[in-house]
């Protein structure tokens, strides 16, 4: 199958069995939701939502924020991955949202990557969905579903996945195409034991024919 005709049917497929897909962080503006994406490094979105009611709460935004200290913050967020690193993160990240950008999330990538603690991936996170610009984040869903299934060919790197996608997925199609290669990821394709039963891609995926090839070989 050619990488065109692979492309056309996972879009496709998506499109019909999963038309909306947003993420789960719960968040109800641009800062909130750049907050949320910094402390989901590493830790599950379901974690998160579990200790940014009360940490917004306390510092509705990013001037409120960077008037705390790091150990204010390490009492909220405790509980997930890191906590000593991104409660100092998400201070120096609020003190430049406040000093460079008047409190405002940027819209653009380089910009994003300038605060504290927002990488390449936390910066296609936001532009994508906050301003819906075409921007593949690739996390460690993304990147193995995409290897798996074929959309990319074995690439090592983050970097490498988002490009090959880029290039493969219409750009108005890219902010949605994001999250459903995540959901795919997080309930369907997860990493030790993909459900390949219920998957609709199963007569698409490499990995599936070269496992039920060496299954056949075997018998």
């Amino acid at each position: 199958m050619q990488q065109r005709e692979r492309y056309r049917r996972v879009i496709s497929y998506f499109e019909e069995t999963r038309p909306i897909a947003n993420s789960e962080l719960n968040y109800s503006n641009p800062f909130e939701l750049l907050v949320a994406v910094i402390l989901s490094a590493q830790c599950t979105d379901k974690r998160v939502n579990m200790v940014t009611p009360s940490l917004f709460a306390a510092y509705p935004d990013a001037r409120a924020m960077s008037e705390a200290t790091a150990e204010e913050i390490f009492s909220y967020i405790k509980s997930i991955s890191y906590p000593n690193n991104k409660s100092k993160h998400l201070v120096g990240m609020a003190k430049t949202l406040v000093s460079d950008f008047s409190g405002e999330v940027p819209s653009d990538v380089a910009e994003l990557q300038k605060l504290q603690g927002v990488g390449r991936k936390t910066a296609n996170v936001i532009a994508s969905v906050i301003f819906n610009k075409p921007a593949m984040a690739v996390d460690t869903h993304v990147f193995r579903v995409a290897n798996r299934i074929g959309l990319t060919n074995n690439s090592k790197t983050p970097l490498e996945t988002e490009t090959t996608l880029m290039k493969h997925i219409p750009a108005e199609k890219v902010p949605v195409a994001h999250h459903w290669l995540i959901l795919h990821g997080r309930y369907v394709c997860t990493a030790r034991r993909p459900m390949c039963h219920e998957c609709g891609l199963t007569d698409v995926c490499k990995h599936y024919i070269a496992m039920q090839k060496k299954k056949k070989e075997t018998e």
